[in-house]
């Protein structure tokens, strides 16, 4: 069967220049390589929404479309026989939808799909501002459309001006149905594969109720109880834990064997599944990733490299550099763009 998922190899990106420790930065073909010295803060400044959720309680089809390992591609073998080699690095970029109509009403959301507002619009075409030198070969979001939007809107601004394309795998009619006919479309394509397991908390029954009203008619420590707890959902909605568990476990089965096979990838999802697939990269504790806030639009760059997931700076940071803290293949994909588009 054939895969929908575009099977473009990534560029390999030779480095020449030795990295320093001492706080100081090397020029690579002309570009600004900040070493590990510098100091970068996580910045998470907009509280997120947090709904529990129950398992049962989510009732998103599976509008998902599942890539399974025959998928991905070993950018290192050349032999049908040879095992599959793990690529050297690879580029991940987590981005927390823009601000949605219900976010601007102050509702609980969960897994009703709502759109952006104007602002999420913006904030939206600002992140892509923001990754617009990081490559990507795949992306993942929610099956809610705030999600799906901010992906889309993001890669406009992307300067290898490839098109996203959500994949239809729901039935044999929409894959055929959705079938491209031209190699060359293809590699000017990125695959965008949407899974319900990536959806938001599901708040159950708060799901469309003002927050400041739900705090006046169940009394602040209750709602907060809620919002801030682990393991303790509202009434038949899911806990942080309940997400973690689907969010989690659709990451490690279908998005890090795309990274650890050499491709770049862009998840575009909600505060609580991306706060659970945080959690799971940076080994937080359940304390901690309570206290862990998002802000909307503002993408986090991780980079796998020898099987290890390492944070890239913080997006607080002045300039692009900056707040990346670009590896030196980062650093010679961007000096290739501009290569390209000077």
């Amino acid at each position: 069967m054939a895969s929908l998922v575009f099977q473009q190899t990534i560029l390999t990106l030779q480095s020449t220049s030795p990295s320093c420790s001492s706080g100081c930065h090397h020029d690579f073909h002309g570009v600004s390589i900040f070493s590990k010295k510098l100091k970068f803060s996580l910045g998470y400044p907009l509280s997120t929404s947090f709904g529990p959720r129950r398992n049962q309680s989510c009732v998103i089809q599976a509008t998902t479309s599942q890539v399974s390992n025959v998928d991905i591609i070993s950018l290192t073998s050349n032999s049908t026989t040879e095992k599959p080699k793990k690529a050297n690095e690879a580029a991940l970029i987590l981005i927390r939808h823009g601000e949605s109509m219900w976010n601007e009403k102050n509702l609980f959301t969960g897994c009703v799909d709502v759109p952006l507002t104007k602002k999420g619009i913006e904030e939206a075409i600002k992140a892509g501002e923001r990754i617009s030198n990081i490559p990507v070969d795949v992306i993942y979001t929610s099956a809610l459309i705030r999600a799906q939007m901010t992906a889309m809107l993001a890669m406009t601004q992307h300067r290898r001006k490839k098109i996203p394309i959500i994949t239809h795998n729901e039935n044999e009619q929409a894959k055929l149905w959705s079938e491209i006919h031209s190699e060359e479309t293809k590699k000017q394509s990125i695959p965008v594969i949407t899974a319900w397991q990536l959806n938001e908390r599901m708040y159950g029954e708060l799901q469309g109720l003002n927050k400041q009203e739900t705090a006046d008619r169940y009394g602040n420590d209750k709602v907060h109880e809620w919002r801030r707890s682990y393991d303790i959902p509202p009434p038949n909605g899911e806990s942080l834990e309940m997400c973690a568990e689907r969010a989690v476990a659709y990451f490690k089965e279908h998005i890090e064997p795309q990274l650890h096979s050499g491709k770049h990838v862009m998840i575009a999802a909600h505060g609580n599944s991306l706060r659970s697939i945080i959690m799971y990269l940076d080994k937080l504790t359940s304390q901690e990733v309570i206290s862990l806030e998002l802000s909307t639009g503002i993408p986090l760059l991780y980079i796998l490299k020898e099987g290890k997931f390492m944070r890239r700076g913080s997006p607080v940071g002045p300039t692009e550099a900056g707040v990346y803290a670009y590896t030196r293949r980062l650093a010679a994909y961007r000096q290739k763009l501009d290569d390209m588009f000077q």
